[in-house]
Protein backbone atom coordinates (compact mmCIF):
# COMPACT_ATOMS: atom_id res chain seq x y z
CA UNK A 1 0.00 0.00 0.00
CA UNK A 2 1.31 3.45 -0.92
CA UNK A 3 1.86 6.02 1.76
CA UNK A 4 -0.16 9.22 1.56
CA UNK A 5 3.07 11.23 1.37
CA UNK A 6 4.00 9.47 -1.88
CA UNK A 7 0.77 10.41 -3.65
CA UNK A 8 0.84 13.19 -6.22
CA UNK A 9 -1.09 16.30 -5.22
CA UNK A 10 -3.74 17.74 -7.52
CA UNK A 11 -1.67 20.91 -7.96
CA UNK A 12 1.37 18.98 -9.17
CA UNK A 13 -0.73 16.71 -11.40
CA UNK A 14 -2.59 19.64 -12.95
CA UNK A 15 0.69 21.42 -13.65
CA UNK A 16 1.99 18.31 -15.44
CA UNK A 17 -1.22 17.84 -17.41
CA UNK A 18 -1.27 21.48 -18.52
CA UNK A 19 2.08 20.95 -20.22
CA UNK A 20 0.21 18.78 -22.74
CA UNK A 21 -1.14 21.08 -25.51
CA UNK A 22 -4.27 19.02 -26.17
CA UNK A 23 -5.15 18.78 -22.49
CA UNK A 24 -4.49 22.51 -22.01
CA UNK A 25 -6.80 23.36 -24.94
CA UNK A 26 -9.67 21.29 -23.50
CA UNK A 27 -8.98 22.68 -20.01
CA UNK A 28 -9.20 26.27 -21.26
CA UNK A 29 -12.42 25.52 -23.18
CA UNK A 30 -14.06 23.94 -20.14
CA UNK A 31 -12.84 26.48 -17.58
CA UNK A 32 -15.75 28.98 -17.92
CA UNK A 33 -18.31 26.17 -17.59
CA UNK A 34 -16.49 24.80 -14.55
CA UNK A 35 -16.29 28.22 -12.89
CA UNK A 36 -20.00 28.83 -13.51
CA UNK A 37 -21.00 25.41 -12.15
CA UNK A 38 -18.68 25.69 -9.17
CA UNK A 39 -19.92 29.15 -8.19
CA UNK A 40 -23.55 28.03 -8.51
CA UNK A 41 -22.93 25.01 -6.28
CA UNK A 42 -21.02 27.08 -3.69
CA UNK A 43 -23.71 29.75 -3.42
CA UNK A 44 -26.59 27.26 -3.41
CA UNK A 45 -24.98 25.23 -0.63
CA UNK A 46 -24.13 28.35 1.42
CA UNK A 47 -27.81 29.21 1.31
CA UNK A 48 -28.66 25.64 2.34
CA UNK A 49 -30.76 25.06 -0.76
CA UNK A 50 -31.14 21.74 -2.53
CA UNK A 51 -31.24 21.62 -6.31
CA UNK A 52 -34.97 20.99 -5.98
CA UNK A 53 -35.41 24.07 -3.74
CA UNK A 54 -33.60 26.29 -6.22
CA UNK A 55 -35.54 24.84 -9.13
CA UNK A 56 -38.83 25.63 -7.38
CA UNK A 57 -37.71 29.22 -6.73
CA UNK A 58 -37.13 29.82 -10.44
CA UNK A 59 -40.09 27.83 -11.73
CA UNK A 60 -38.24 24.89 -13.27
CA UNK A 61 -37.41 21.30 -12.39
CA UNK A 62 -34.45 19.86 -10.47
CA UNK A 63 -32.81 18.19 -13.52
CA UNK A 64 -32.28 21.66 -15.04
CA UNK A 65 -30.16 22.66 -12.04
CA UNK A 66 -28.38 19.32 -12.06
CA UNK A 67 -27.41 19.72 -15.74
CA UNK A 68 -25.99 23.18 -15.01
CA UNK A 69 -23.98 21.93 -12.05
CA UNK A 70 -22.60 18.94 -13.98
CA UNK A 71 -21.77 21.13 -16.98
CA UNK A 72 -23.92 19.03 -19.28
CA UNK A 73 -25.96 21.97 -20.57
CA UNK A 74 -25.31 25.54 -21.54
CA UNK A 75 -27.69 27.94 -19.81
CA UNK A 76 -29.34 30.93 -21.40
CA UNK A 77 -28.80 34.40 -19.98
CA UNK A 78 -32.48 34.41 -19.07
CA UNK A 79 -32.03 31.30 -16.91
CA UNK A 80 -28.89 32.71 -15.30
CA UNK A 81 -30.78 35.93 -14.50
CA UNK A 82 -33.57 33.95 -12.82
CA UNK A 83 -31.03 32.01 -10.77
CA UNK A 84 -29.15 35.15 -9.71
CA UNK A 85 -32.39 36.80 -8.57
CA UNK A 86 -33.52 33.68 -6.71
CA UNK A 87 -30.16 33.48 -4.93
CA UNK A 88 -29.98 37.25 -4.44
CA UNK A 89 -26.53 37.49 -6.03
CA UNK A 90 -25.07 39.53 -8.88
CA UNK A 91 -24.65 37.92 -12.26
CA UNK A 92 -21.56 39.02 -14.16
CA UNK A 93 -20.95 37.98 -17.73
CA UNK A 94 -18.13 39.68 -19.58
CA UNK A 95 -15.40 39.38 -22.16
CA UNK A 96 -11.86 39.93 -21.00
CA UNK A 97 -8.87 40.84 -23.17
Amino acid sequence: MRKVESLTSWTVLRRRLLQNKEYRKVYEEMKPKYELANSLIEIRLKQKLSQKDLARKIGTKQPVISRLETMSSEPTLSLLNKISKALDVKLRVYFQA
